[in-house]
């Protein structure tokens, strides 16, 4: 039977803590239920909370820590931070249900109790209000809210290589695809569904130049911006194209907030194209 060296496994009475000690280093304590291996403390990484720590030279290793105070954390330490640092960490929030990722002792990215992601600030908020917080935020339904400052890109789509020409973004409705943005080497394109196999009741006779003139082309600028002057429609003015217009003049939700009507400008143009023919056609005959 081996003997047991007492420099191997020691009890210390004054704390009850137990040290396996197989190189003379104290690198194995249990102390108060907590473990620490590779470290004489096990509450070198987060102020004395931790249950288990596995540490490398100084103070670099992982500590695991749960309790009311940390909520259940998984610490990451680099051991040049000092004891009370950590270079990153995993954390379930257990007051708010939520579960959050830090570098550099600072949260970087949670997923809150309803599922919703935020990256680089977890404060902000997945809508269109007045928003101040900058970073990306996906909601649950399936909502991304992107939020910058200053002069910084909003969002960067990027094909690094290829040939020919490719989507960037490919948009659904259901289970059919209504349109893309397509991009090659020198442009971009913008396209909504006009294939002719999606359409019936094709006719190429209706009075364009009549209804052409019942749009009224303003000149305005939009209250946010006073000092920049445009051309452009008053969207409940041009009824004469529906189609170009969204939503509904003085309209408001249902916390009386109003919501804004909007114009695609781009589907004007196959009654501008209209008049045109309309108007040649009406110039010939006078010539004749």
């Amino acid at each position: 039977m081996s003997e047991v060296k007492t420099n191997k496994i020691s009890s210390l009475a004054s704390n009850n803590d137990i040290t396996i000690d197989p190189d003379g280093t104290g690198n194995t304590i249990v102390a108060s239920g907590k473990l620490a291996v590779g470290t004489t403390t096990p509450s070198s990484y987060n102020g004395g909370a931790d249950d288990l720590v596995l540490a490398t030279t100084g103070s670099t290793g992982i500590t695991i820590a749960s309790g009311t105070t940390n909520n259940g954390s998984l610490f990451f330490a680099d051991g040049t931070s000092g004891a009370s640092q950590y270079s990153g960490y995993i954390q379930y929030d257990q007051n708010n249900n939520a579960m959050s990722f830090g570098t550099n002792s600072a949260e970087r990215m949670r997923i809150d109790s309803a599922g919703a992601i935020r990256l680089a600030n977890t404060s902000m908020n997945i809508d269109n209000s007045g928003n101040t917080a900058t970073g990306l935020s996906v909601a649950s339904t399936g909502v991304t809210h992107i939020a910058t400052s200053g002069n910084n890109t909003s969002l960067i789509i990027q094909r690094v290589s290829d040939t020919g020409t490719d989507y960037a973004v490919f948009f659904m409705y259901g289970s059919a695809g209504v349109g893309s943005i397509t991009v090659n080497g020198s442009s971009t394109a913008y396209n909504t569904s006009s294939d002719y196999r999606l359409k019936e009741n094709v006719t190429y006779d209706w009075d364009a130049t009549t209804r052409l003139k019942q749009l009224k082309p303003a000149r305005f600028n939009f209250i946010a911006d006073p000092d920049t002057t445009v051309d452009g429609f008053l969207a409940h003015e041009c009824s004469a194209v529906p189609e170009a217009v969204t939503g509904t003049k003085d309209a408001v939700d249902a916390d009386g907030n109003p919501v804004m009507q909007g114009i695609d400008q781009a589907k004007l143009v196959p009654l501008l194209c209209k008049t045109i023919l309309e108007l040649e056609a009406r110039i010939t005959a006078l010539e004749a």
